[in-house]
Order: C-alpha cells, then structure tokens, then sequence
C-alpha cells in the first residue's frame, strides 16, 4: 500500500462535509467489521477512534478525529477519574467515615445529665407571658425608700438614683400564659432609665422561682422574639430555595443536620464528661461528611475536598492545643463559663475552647476547600492536556484570592462579636498590649489566628490534592496508525499525539 499524499490546501467542501457526516467531526465510529467503537459514558469517543466507511469489511482508517477542540455529548460537569483512582480515595475514606460512626456510637449520650436548677442565668425556670396593662406612676412613689439621693449625678449611678427618685416609672401588669400558674398576673415596675421598656400586649419571657415569696416568685427577664425570629428564617430558606433551587434545599438539609449533631451530640457529650476535643472533633467530621456530600453529591470531587478539610481540621486541632496550652488559657473568662465549670467541675473549660475553635473553623473551612476543588476540576475540563503542576499553580492564583477575602471575614466576625469588649477597652484607654494580653482578647486572638492559619494551609493542600487527583487519570496511549494510514488535511498533530487523554470519564 502506497502512502497518500495531501495536499497542503483543504479538500473540497463536499468531501468536507461528507467527512463530518462520517463521524470526523463527532468521533462516531463506522460501523464496518475494521472500525472501532467507543461508546463510553456520556456517549463520547476520544481522539484515535478508528473510522470505517461502512462499504467494505477491513477499509477502516485509523486515523484520529480531531480538530483543535474536543466535543462531547455529555452532559453536566463530568471529573476524569478512574476506577483505581475512586478506590484509592475510597481506601481512605472508608475507614475514616467508619471510626466516626464508631466513635458516634461509643460517645453518644443519650441526653444532658439532670441537675438541680440553681436560679442563675440561663439556669433558670421560664414561662411565657403578656404584658396586660402599662400605666405611668412616679418613681418615688413604688421605690423602696422615700429619701431623694445626695449623691453625685455626674456619674451613672448617681444620675440613675437621681431618676429613681424624681422620675416618672411604669406599672406593668403581666399575665403568665404557660405553666401551671397559667392566667396569673404579677406587677412589674420599669425604671425610666432601664434600657428595655414594656408596651401594652408585648410577648416577654418571666423566669420563675419557687423558693421565693409569692408576690416575688415571677419576673419579666426578656422578650419573646419567636415571630421575628420565625420570619427571619423563613426569608433566608426561601431566598436560598429560590436562588439554589435543589442545591439549596440539599444545603438547608444539611444545616438542620448540623444543628442536630451539634444539640444531640455534641454539647449533651461534652456535659457527661467526654473529652471535649475528642467530641469535637468525632462530632466535626460527621458535620462535614454530611454536609459535604450532601450538598455537592457523592463524587470524586466532593471526596478530595473531605481530604482538604480532613488535613486542615487536624492542623488546627494540633495549633490549638499547642498556643492553648502555651498561653495558659483556661477558658473560664465570663459569667457564661464560670456558671458551666460550677454545675459541671469534671469539664475541661481548656478543651472546650478548643472544641469551640475547631468547629466555629470548619464552616468556613468546607467553603474553601470545596471552591479550590471545583477550581481545579474547571481548569482541567478547560484544558485537559495540562499537567498537575500547571493546575496547581493556575488553581493557587485562585486560592491567593480566596485567602485574602476568607481570612479578613474571619477576623471582622471575631470583632464584631467582641465589639462591646472593645469599646470598653477603649473607653479605659489601655494599651494595646494590655488588651491583647487579657485571658478573655487572648482566647479570641488565640481562636482567629489558628482558625486562620488552617484556612491559609487548606487551600494549597487542597489544590494540590485536587490537581493530582484529576491528573493522575490518563488513559493509555492510542494504537498507532496503521503504516500508510492518512491523516486529514488540518488535523493538529497534538490532538493525535495526546492520544485519548482529553477522554473523560465517570467521576
């Protein structure tokens, strides 16, 4: 057989077309006995895909199908990885999702411990209440003494004794919905410099004390926000529904997930005395394992962002315990805190700071890493003859952005929390020094640069998982064609070379 020459301009437009209605520009293969079929999934044929006419057994040419540009007729984002690459991932995977269950089922409690209430705080009986009636009376006289203060006004306390006294209060009636007192009222006076003031008909909460005189027994503690809290919600889940459709009712799924490991799990775990870290981190990684696949599905992708967090959960486990220790923070800096160590002495107030900064990371942490993930994936369906190296590097310049904006929102949401103990701070003029050196701006300092550093570290651990991951699928090289086989007039020789290596497969 004679080797055909081709003519360095491009064949006529009939043969042209009758070539694409072979299958050139489509990669179909004849359907002669010489011709070779590759009906992959997603109903896409690599380049090399030999082409029978179709008249003649044995005629088929073997030469590739391609023009500069890959076309397929798959549909939806589709991850090259093969099946040794799946079972790789899966072979660590599978024994982590295990010891999670395990440690589940090992550490789950089963409730909070009981204890007698003690009448402080949180730690108190409420019942539901209205607000029946507000009348105006001077202060002077429902105040307990009739003496107009002598102190000086210049000062808070002064200036409030002084409104105390001249002042005009109001006489609130309140009636108690819940409960066995259910229908009882109770008189409630409100100061005129009290920052909350009652209104006729307002829904408040009444904490309730047995031990105490009748007349005393009930006071208005705050107001009832469940209507606006309820609206609130219901606003957000619809703008999420709307504007994610399925994604975002999977996201919502997974947020009251969440919600449940955290209230059935881990705080009832923490309060029998389990190791807070151990809880912690046992309760994180099922938070993220649902999470994750619940919201991006089950899928190649999804499992190398589990590894990115999975390896950034575990620095700022070992961070944390190291600066926690070192900068001796106890985690007992409020009344909050001080109220959990006297019910529950067994807890580790340490480990509990630790837990807390261990999950309040891993929200932001799933952010990241399944960004550099799909980063990644779409740079490598975009050019899929570019190697590790340069997915890792192109994928990098998206993560550089992504560690500017991800670790400013950190800090400013550790600051806005801490807002009112700054303005203190500020209005007692201490140094910044003093400030940052108090246990209580030590515990957040201590909480945001850990936070940050995991967050800074997972996005080139996860980028370079991901870029060796998607990478490392290349299908063998193609048959070599046939000795005196043409190949068409404007074909790229890079696109033969490549041999099947822009093929994708099942993720």
């Amino acid at each position: 057989m004679t080797t055909m020459q081709q003519s360095p301009s491009p064949p006529p437009e009939p043969q042209r077309r009758r070539g694409s209605e072979q299958g050139g520009g489509h990669g179909h293969a004849g359907h002669g006995p010489g011709a070779g079929h590759n009906r992959g999934p997603g109903h896409e044929h690599g380049p090399g895909v030999g082409q029978g006419s179709g008249q003649s057994p044995g005629e088929g040419h073997g030469h590739g199908h391609a023009h500069g540009h890959g076309h397929s007729h798959s549909h939806g984002p589709a991850a090259p990885v093969s099946k040794h690459l799946r079972k790789v991932i899966a072979a660590v995977l599978i024994p982590f999702t295990a010891a999670v269950v395990v440690g589940l089922v090992v550490l789950w409690p089963g409730g909070a411990p009981p204890h007698e209430r003690t009448g402080v705080g949180f730690d108190r009986q409420t019942q539901q209440a209205t607000v029946t009636q507000v009348v105006a009376v001077s202060c002077k006289s429902v105040n307990a003494s009739g003496d107009t203060p002598t102190g000086d006004t210049s000062t808070a306390e002064g200036n409030s004794a002084q409104q105390q006294a001249t002042g005009t209060c109001k006489k609130a009636t309140v009636r108690v919905d819940t409960g066995k007192d259910k229908g009882r009222t109770f008189t409630e006076i409100v100061q005129p410099d009290q920052p909350r003031q009652l209104h006729q008909n307002e829904k408040v909460v009444v904490a309730y004390e047995p031990s105490a005189p009748k007349d005393l027994q009930y006071s208005v503690t705050d107001v009832n926000r469940k209507l606006p809290l309820a609206l609130l919600a219901g606003i957000f889940a619809l703008a999420v529904v709307v504007v994610g459709r399925l994604r975002g009712v999977m996201a919502l799924v997974a947020l009251a997930i969440s919600f449940l490991v955290l209230t059935l799990f881990i705080l009832p775990a923490v309060l029998q005395g389990s190791n807070p870290l151990v809880v912690a981190v046992i309760g994180s990684s099922a938070i993220m394992l649902i999470a994750l696949y619940i919201c991006h599905g089950l899928s190649a992708r999804t499992s190398v962002a589990v590894l990115g967090t999975l390896v950034s959960l575990l620095l700022i486990g070992v961070l944390g315990s190291g600066f926690i220790g070192w900068a001796a923070l106890t985690g007992n800096t409020d009344d909050n805190t001080g109220l959990i160590h006297g019910l529950y002495p067994s807890i580790d107030m340490s480990g509990l700071l630790l837990a807390g900064v261990i999950i309040g990371s891993l929200g932001v942490l799933d952010d990241v890493t399944v960004t550099q993930t799909s980063a990644v994936w779409e740079l490598h369906e975009a050019n899929p003859s570019m190697g590790w190296r340069g997915l890792y590097r192109a994928g990098i310049r998206i993560g550089r952005d992504h560690i500017a904006s991800v670790v400013n929102t950190l800090v400013l949401a550790y600051a806005g929390a801490a807002l009112p103990l700054l303005l203190l701070f500020s209005i007692a003029q201490s140094s910044v020094d003093t400030v940052a050196n108090s246990e209580l701006v030590a515990e957040e300092i201590v909480r945001t640069l850990v936070g940050s550093i995991g967050l800074v570290a997972s996005v080139p651990v996860t980028t370079a998982l991901a870029a060796l991951v998607v990478s490392a699928d290349r299908p063998g090289p193609a048959a070599p064609a046939p000795v005196g086989a043409a190949v068409p007039a404007g074909t790229a020789p890079a696109a033969v070379a490549r041999g099947g290596r822009g093929r994708r497969r099942k993720r």
